[in-house]
C-alpha cells in the first residue's frame, strides 16, 4: 500500500497516523513507526494528577486524578507536535520539548 493510500484509509477509520522520521523502512509500515515512537508511554504531572498514557495504536487514555480514563480519543504526533481529538470531539494540542511534554499549561513528564 502506497503512502497516500495508507493516509487515505487513515482518514477514512479515523486512525492516527504518526509521520515516522526513521527513514524509508519506517515510512513503509506506519504501525511499526508508532509502536516504536519515542513518545509512545505514560506522561505525568508533577503531582500525579493528569496522566497521559499514549498508547501505540494512535490512542491515548488519560487520567485526572482519581478518575481513571477520564478523556480517551486519538493522538498523532509530527515531529515535536502532538494532536488530540477527544471521542466527544474536543481537541488539543501540545509540544514535546527536551524531553518534556507541554500541553494545556501543564508540564508532562516521561514515568518509565
Amino acid at each position: 500500500m502506497t503512502p497516500v493510500r495508507h493516509l487515505a484509509l487513515a482518514i477514512a477509520v479515523g486512525a492516527a497516523l504518526i509521520i515516522p522520521t526513521e527513514g524509508p523502512a519506517a515510512m513503509n509500515d506506519p504501525a511499526a513507526a508508532r509502536q516504536d515512537h519515542p513518545y509512545v508511554g505514560m506522561w505525568v504531572t508533577d503531582d500525579g494528577h493528569v496522566r497521559h498514557n499514549l498508547l501505540p495504536n494512535g490512542r491515548y487514555d488519560e487520567a485526572r486524578g482519581d478518575r481513571e480514563s477520564a478523556y480517551r480519543g486519538r493522538y498523532e504526533v509530527r515531529g515535536d507536535h502532538i494532536d488530540y481529538w477527544d471521542d466527544t470531539g474536543f481537541t488539543a494540542d501540545g509540544t514535546f520539548i527536551d524531553g518534556v511534554l507541554h500541553h494545556g499549561g501543564m508540564i508532562l513528564r516521561r514515568r518509565e
